[in-house]
C-alpha cells in the first residue's frame, strides 16, 4: 500500500502551516507519526525541511506488540503530531482473528479520533519504471495526479446497519450512506 497523508478536518488554518514560509529565518520542521516505517520518508528529508519523526503502533504491528490494533499511546502522539503517515497496517496473519482484533480496526479508530477528513494518495508513474507499467507507455508516462480520500463519512460509518431477513427468508445485509452539510460542501472542491 502506497503512503498516505492524512487530512484533518476542520482543516487546520493556514497560519498553522506559515513556519514553511522561504522568509521565515529558522528552519522548517514538522513533527510527523508514522505507521509502519512508510517507503516515502526518505525524499521528504531531502526537501529542506526537517521531519522530526515518532514511529507508533497501528494495526497487525500494534496487535502483536499489544493485543489491540490501535494502543492508545499511538492516537495521543498522533493528536501531537503535525502529519501522520501511514505505510501498509495489515496482511494475511491477521485475517482470522475477529472484526474488532483485525488490523484495519486500528484505522477505522484512528480516524475519527483525529477527526480527519480525507487523505491524499499520490500517483506518479517515474520515467524510470514506466515500462514496468501494466498500461502502454503513452498511458502511463507522466502520470502525476493526486487522489483525495474521503474517510469518515458515508458508507464507513454510516447508521442503521446490520443484517436481518427478508420476507422470503433470505439473509439481508445493510449499510446506510450518509453525509453531513460539512462534509458535502467538500464534495465539488477542485484540487
Amino acid at each position: 500500500m502506497a503512503p498516505s497523508l492524512q487530512l484533518f478536518h476542520p482543516p487546520k488554518p493556514l497560519t498553522h502551516f506559515n513556519r514553511f514560509s522561504s522568509t521565515s529565518s529558522r528552519p522548517a520542521s514538522v513533527r510527523c507519526s508514522a505507521a509502519a516505517a512508510p517507503a516515502s520518508v526518505p525524499p521528504l528529508i531531502a526537501s529542506g525541511i526537517t521531519y522530526e519523526f515518532r514511529e507508533m503502533l497501528l494495526g497487525g504491528a500494534a496487535l502483536d506488540a499489544t493485543g489491540v490494533p490501535m494502543p492508545n499511546e499511538t492516537l495521543s502522539v498522533s493528536k501531537q503530531s503535525d502529519a501522520v503517515l501511514l505505510g501498509a497496517i495489515g496482511g494475511y496473519k491477521w485475517d482470522k482473528n475477529e472484526k474488532h482484533l483485525k488490523p484495519e480496526t486500528g484505522l477505522l479508530h484512528l480516524r475519527p479520533g483525529l477527526q480527519v477528513f480525507a487523505n491524499l494518495r499520490p500517483a506518479t508513474v517515474f520515467p524510470q519504471l514506466v515500462d514496468a507499467s501494466t498500461l502502454k507507455k503513452e498511458v502511463a508516462e507522466g502520470v502525476d495526479l493526486m487522489v483525495v480520500r474521503e474517510l469518515n463519512g458515508g458508507i464507513y460509518f454510516g447508521k442503521p446497519r446490520g443484517f436481518g431477513t427478508n420476507e422470503n427468508g433470505q439473509e439481508t445485509g445493510f449499510n446506510i450512506e450518509i453525509y453531513s452539510a460539512h462534509e458535502g460542501m467538500f464534495k465539488d472542491v477542485n484540487v
